[in-house]
């Protein structure tokens, strides 16, 4: 017989496992700008992974509650030197991608 208190558990444990499900699709999508945006600036992802800094709700333009996430990553320019940089997201739709001042390398050393 179905209590208060197991429907009450089992919405908490279908919320916590779509809030999971959704982290998942949204850092697919963050990693997915990173490539492109590694790619067009001639940087490495290094590692090929990122990691969760901070979830917060904001309001997106229309007025709907959406979670903003940050994540952290490293990169080099010259394969030598690891630099940090940040991506931040609002749902799916990016905010911003910010990097640490690097070098940038001359021709010869550029990555492959």
């Amino acid at each position: 017989m179905l209590t208060l208190s197991s429907i009450f558990w089992t919405a908490i444990a279908v919320a916590l496992v779509s809030f999971w499900w959704q982290g998942d699709k949204v850092k697919s999508t963050a990693l997915q700008y990173l490539y492109d945006y590694c790619r067009q600036q001639d940087l490495q992802l290094l590692d090929q992974t990122i990691v969760l800094k901070g979830v917060w709700p904001r309001r997106n333009d229309h007025g709907s509650l959406q979670l903003r996430r940050r994540y952290g990553f490293e990169f080099t320019s010259t394969g030598e030197e690891r630099y940090q940089g940040s991506i931040e997201l609002s749902g799916r739709r990016l905010q911003s991608i910010q990097v640490q001042a690097h070098i940038l390398p001359d021709n010869n050393d550029r990555l492959q």
